[in-house]
C-alpha cells in the first residue's frame, strides 16, 4: 500500500485508496501502514491486552492483503478477507473479532479523515445459538472432584480451583488475577472480588460458600506464610515456582482432571465449568438477573440462552411421543 499520487482535481490518493481533503487542502503525505495501525492502537482507550488482541488481528489482514496482492481495497477486498477467514475453518467467534478490528480500524481511517471507511456494514461471522462447550451432568462433577487426592499441595490446588470455578462460573482470566487478598467479608459472608473480562478493575465479586471456602482455605494453609497480593493460585514446579497460574495452566488443569476419570472431548474443558455453575444456579431456582450478575454477562440473552437450554430439556415433548408409541 503504497505509491501515493496527488491529483489537484480530484484530491489525494494512497495506492487506489482515497485519501481525503481537510479545510479544502488535499493531505500531502501518508504514513505506512504500520504506522498508521500503530496509530490507530494508540487511540483505543481499551486494556493492554485487547490492544495486542487488535494489532494481531489488523497484522492478520495487512499479511493477507500483501499474500493476496491486495493493492486497491475497497469493499470487496473486506468481502474476499472475509471469505478468506472462512476458508481456513476458523470459529465463528475468531471470524468475528478479525472482521470487527477491521471494521474498527475503518471507522478511525474515516473519523480522522484519512481513508473512507470501506468496511462499513460487514457483518462478522454468524454466530449459531448455543455454546461451544458443555456443561458437566452432577454425576460428572462429584466423579470429578472426588477423583483428585488432597495430601499433595497440588492436590489442595486443583481441588480448591475446580471446586471455586464450578461453584462460582469464574473464568480463567479472573481466576489468574485473584490475589490473596481479594478474599473479603461482604455482611458478613466470604466474598472474592474479580476483576472480569475487559474490566480494569476488581469491581464484581462472587459469594464463597463454606463447601467452597474451605478447601481455599485449606490449600493457602498448605503454602504457608503469604503475602496478600500474593496470585490466589500459584505454580507448584520446581520452574516458575509460586508463579500466578495463567489461563493456560488452568485449561491443561482441567484437561487433565477430565482425562484422569475418562473424559476426552473437545466440548468439555475450563470453560464446561463455567457453563456447569451458571446451568446449575438456574436450576436451583435462581432468578435470571441473580444469575447473570454471578456469570457477570453483560447481556442477559446469554444467560437467557442457558434458561432456554433448561426448559427446552425439562418439557421436552419427545418424551410424550416416547410415551405414545409405547402405549400403541
Amino acid at each position: 500500500m503504497k505509491n501515493y499520487q496527488h491529483n489537484s482535481k480530484t484530491g489525494s490518493q494512497y495506492n487506489g485508496m482515497a485519501v481525503y481533503q481537510h479545510d479544502s487542502k488535499a493531505v500531502q503525505s501518508a504514513p505506512e501502514i504500520d504506522q498508521l495501525a500503530d496509530r490507530f492502537i494508540a487511540s483505543l482507550d481499551v486494556a493492554p491486552s485487547s490492544r495486542e488482541t487488535y494489532r494481531r488481528q489488523l497484522k492478520g489482514f495487512f499479511l493477507w492483503m500483501a499474500q493476496a496482492g491486495e493493492n486497491n481495497p475497497d469493499r470487496e477486498t473486506i468481502l474476499r478477507y472475509k471469505a478468506y477467514l472462512t476458508e481456513q475453518k476458523l470459529s465463528s467467534f475468531s471470524i468475528s473479532g478479525y472482521i470487527v478490528a477491521v471494521r474498527k480500524f475503518f471507522e478511525w481511517t474515516e473519523g480522522t479523515r484519512q481513508y473512507p471507511n470501506i468496511a462499513r456494514g460487514v457483518k462478522g461471522a454468524k454466530k449459531a445459538q448455543g455454546f461451544r462447550k458443555d456443561p458437566l451432568t452432577v454425576a460428572q462433577i462429584h466423579e470429578l472432584l472426588n477423583s483428585i487426592p488432597r495430601d499433595t499441595l497440588e492436590g489442595k490446588r486443583d481441588f480448591a480451583l475446580l471446586t471455586l470455578m464450578v461453584n462460582t462460573g469464574l473464568r480463567t482470566i479472573e481466576i489468574e488475577r485473584a490475589e490473596v487478598a481479594d478474599i473479603r467479608q461482604e455482611t458478613g459472608e466470604a466474598v472474592l472480588w474479580i476483576q472480569g473480562k475487559g474490566h480494569d478493575t476488581k469491581d464484581a465479586f462472587v459469594m464463597l460458600t463454606a463447601s467452597v471456602l474451605k478447601p481455599v482455605q485449606e490449600y493457602l494453609s498448605a503454602r504457608g506464610a503469604v503475602k496478600e497480593t500474593a496470585p490466589l493460585f500459584t505454580t507448584t514446579g520446581n520452574r516458575g515456582h509460586g508463579e500466578a497460574l495463567t489461563t493456560r495452566s488452568i485449561r491443561r488443569i482441567v484437561k487433565e482432571r477430565l482425562a484422569g476419570i475418562d473424559i476426552v472431548s473437545g466440548r468439555l474443558s475450563a470453560h464446561s465449568l463455567r457453563h456447569t455453575a451458571v446451568t446449575l444456579a438456574l436450576l436451583s431456582g435462581a432468578s435470571l438477573q441473580d444469575a447473570q450478575a454471578m456469570a457477570r454477562h453483560s447481556n442477559i440473552n446469554t444467560t437467557l440462552i442457558y434458561a432456554h437450554n433448561i426448559s427446552r430439556i425439562q418439557s421436552a415433548p419427545e418424551r410424550g411421543i416416547e410415551r405414545i408409541l409405547k402405549v400403541g
